[in-house]
């Protein structure tokens, strides 16, 4: 059987694709997991040159070069803070390499019926591949093909929007154009028209049609959603791009990539519902983009915040018995997770409980603050989950915010009208006293006030999360 070492190695990559994504559930297993993938690529990248790749070989290794550099590039210089708009816009590579596929399946599909019907031999192994199938077959790769443009299209603009939305490139408020959901199921309606009229065989234009129309889907499906609701659309995006990939196996004939899409698919598609739970959003919302914004007139937050300097946060500290930390983007930007963790090391010497409490959408991604804690060193048994540390505020003698705003904010609970109404939020205004360490007195990246900073047992730590916090150390005693 021709190609029976790839089919081997591709069964090897597949298993060792699907340990890695097993064992990235866990914190103590995820670096061996990250090998695990790193040999499962390995092994299908050989795979592919020895097989079908087989006599590209200049080209293959030039740009396997190429994608080197600019991985280790991207590896050396991207902070920790920039991993969120970084993967966002890897899925949009995802997205395009489908589109540019698909297109190029359908240019090989012109050219193969050109060759038959001139009596010309046809050259390349994919026209070769492509000559041997019938109507029927043709037919369904038409299907593959086209379904792969479609969501590589979508993918595309709305990975670059959400990168953009992350990296504070694109105004984080939700927005949609005159029309709002109706110019999207206009556009979904027209999509599958030309859907019809290519299959039809009505010619590569409707295809072209087809792409622009998914691109201005993307585009508009993500920018209609507001910015505390990225994290959840990065993950919707990177279930996106995994079935774009599919759709680039089945278009190639590829086993591989359609075993690799369809975990990545399904595993972003599953991660999107669970965190759509943990936030109180509608799953089918995220994919029609259609929330993050009010619905009304916000309550007004009455008070003033009251600050405090770094020796009656010692004080307090010093005192307490029982403490919860909670980080936020706000401790990725200060790059504050080394000091925190020491702090916690000087707490936890003196006989105190410390503990931190991790929403679901932390950060910018899912996992962002686990592992921030993880890189400095923060045991895994203290580092825990919402649901499983939210009821213990109330016997807890002081809870520590930093750089969260969205993820500890009443208003979730008390106003009906806030774009974050409803969302499970880390209730530590019910602790005895709460210091938040905060840069300024500006509002979170959904850009709404928070009450929490007006309460009476709240104080306001302002400044650098990682020099407030390197001022406090020598006064833990």
């Amino acid at each position: 059987m021709e190609f029976t070492f790839t089919y081997a190695a591709y069964a090897v990559a597949a298993v060792l694709f699907i340990l890695s994504l097993g064992g990235l559930s866990g914190q103590e297993s995820a670096k061996r997991a990250v090998w695990y993938g790193i040999a499962g690529m390995a092994i299908a990248v050989l795979a592919t040159l020895f097989g079908p790749g087989q006599g590209l070989w200049v080209v293959s290794l030039v740009l396997i070069a190429l994608g080197a550099a600019v991985g280790y590039q991207l590896a050396t210089r991207v902070q920790m803070t920039q991993m969120p708009e970084l993967v966002a816009i890897m899925h949009s590579l995802v997205g395009l390499a489908a589109v540019f596929v698909g297109f190029n399946a359908d240019l090989t599909i012109l050219s193969v019926e050109a060759a038959k019907a001139a009596g010309e031999a046809v050259q390349g192994s994919f026209a070769e591949l492509v000559a041997k199938k019938s109507p029927v077959e043709i037919g369904i790769l038409k299907v593959e093909l086209v379904l792969g443009v479609w969501i590589g299209a979508v993918t595309f603009t709305g990975s670059v929007i959400a990168y953009g939305k992350l990296a504070g490139r694109v105004d984080s408020a939700a927005k949609q154009l005159p029309g709002g959901h109706i110019l999207n199921a206009a556009a979904a309606a027209l999509s599958v028209f030309l859907v019809i009229m290519y299959l039809s065989g009505s010619g590569s234009w409707t295809l072209v049609l087809l792409t622009v129309l998914a691109l201005f889907i993307g585009y508009h499906l993500i920018m209609g959603i507001g910015g505390a609701d990225m994290p959840v659309v990065v993950s919707m995006l990177n279930s996106y791009s995994g079935w774009a990939a599919a759709a680039i196996g089945f278009s190639l004939g590829n086993d591989l990539l359609i075993v690799v899409g369809a975990l990545v698919g399904s595993s972003g598609a599953i991660l999107s519902y669970i965190m759509c739970k943990a936030m109180n959003r509608s799953f089918v919302s995220v994919i029609l983009g259609g929330f993050g914004g009010a619905g009304g007139e916000q309550m007004a937050v009455e008070g003033e915040q009251v600050a405090i300097d770094s020796d009656g946060v010692a004080t307090a500290l010093n005192e307490a018995d029982s403490i919860i930390i909670i980080p936020g983007y706000g401790m990725a930007v200060a790059q504050a997770q080394q000091s925190v963790s020491e702090l916690v090391r000087k707490l936890r010497a003196k006989g105190k409980t410390v503990r931190f409490a991790i929403h679901p959408v932390a950060g910018r991604l899912p996992g962002h603050m686990n592992v921030l804690l993880a890189e400095a060193k923060v045991p895994y048994d203290i580092v825990l989950e919402m649901d499983e540390i939210n009821e213990d505020f109330p016997d807890t003698d002081v809870a520590i915010v930093i750089g969260s705003n969205d993820i500890v904010n009443p208003a979730a609970q008390d106003d009906p009208n806030s774009p974050i109404a409803g969302m499970p939020v880390l209730e530590c205004w019910k602790s005895k006293q709460v210091f938040v360490s905060k840069r300024g007195q500006g509002t979170g990246y959904s850009g709404i006030e928070n009450p929490l900073f007006y309460k009476e047992n709240t104080r306001m730590f302002y400044g650098d999360a990682k020099k407030s916090l390197d001022e406090l150390l020598p006064k833990i005693d």
